[in-house]
């Protein structure tokens, strides 16, 4: 098992997206030994592209998994198409050289957004740097985020273990945004912080980036 993650799949594609989670831990019911055994028999590491793949999808809507495009860094740490796309999503599967796991899926008209974070990342630039660089092309109209209303859905953890029958990465956390360019609280009617479990909050008000964050709360992929 690798460390705890510190950072979100935004190091790749923009800055973390963290939220606050004000709602007391579940208590769930003991498991059996048996139980415990026979989940932990199911798992396996995510070490080969097929992998890669297969968890990356869990990251998509649902109904949307089989069509949906899977690019990112696969087993020899080259930067691929893992598996082509039909639909409106875009999968970007866990970068298998660092810690913990983190897969994204985003609308394709977010695609130049995110294109131009990994490439400033890729020249040594900034957390900051890329939020600024883009922030600029954004509001030049140089730089195209799709619009308002595209979303990035997020599945991370710090397990790289999978069940390859389901797909499913063990104890991974799931959250989405809902980009809305330049918008504020007041144009949204929406907190700046979240004000309790599971509630929208608006993040980067009035910038860019500004996105609408949602965070469900965790149950068992």
């Amino acid at each position: 098992m690798k460390s705890t993650i510190t950072s979100l799949i935004v190091t790749l594609l923009l800055t973390s997206c963290n939220s606050v989670d004000t709602k007391a831990p579940e208590v769930k019911p003991a498991e059996s030994a048996t139980d415990s055994e026979t989940t932990n028999a199911n798992l396996v590491k995510i070490d080969t592209d097929e992998a890669l793949i297969a968890t990356a999808l869990m990251s998509a809507p649902e109904g949307s998994r089989a069509e949906s495009k899977v690019i990112g860094y696969n087993m020899k740490g080259e930067f691929v198409t893992l598996k082509e796309g039909t639909n409106e999503f875009i999968c970007l599967a866990d970068d298998p050289k660092k810690e913990g796991f983190s897969a994204a899926c985003y609308h394709k008209n977010l695609e130049p957004f995110m294109a131009r974070g990994r490439a400033l990342k890729a020249e040594g630039k900034s957390a900051k740097e890329i939020f600024d660089i883009r922030e600029e092309e954004v509001k030049a109209g140089t730089l195209d985020m799709g619009g308002t209303g595209n979303t990035l859905h997020i599945l991370f953890g710090s397990s790289t273990m999978y069940n390859p029958e389901t797909g499913n990465v063990d104890d991974a956390i799931y959250r989405y945004v809902v980009y809305m360019p330049w918008a504020t609280a007041a144009s949204t009617g929406l907190p700046e912080r979240p004000i309790a479990a599971n509630h929208p909050w608006i993040m980067n008000p009035g910038t860019h980036r500004a996105h609408i964050m949602i965070s469900p709360i965790n149950e068992e992929m």
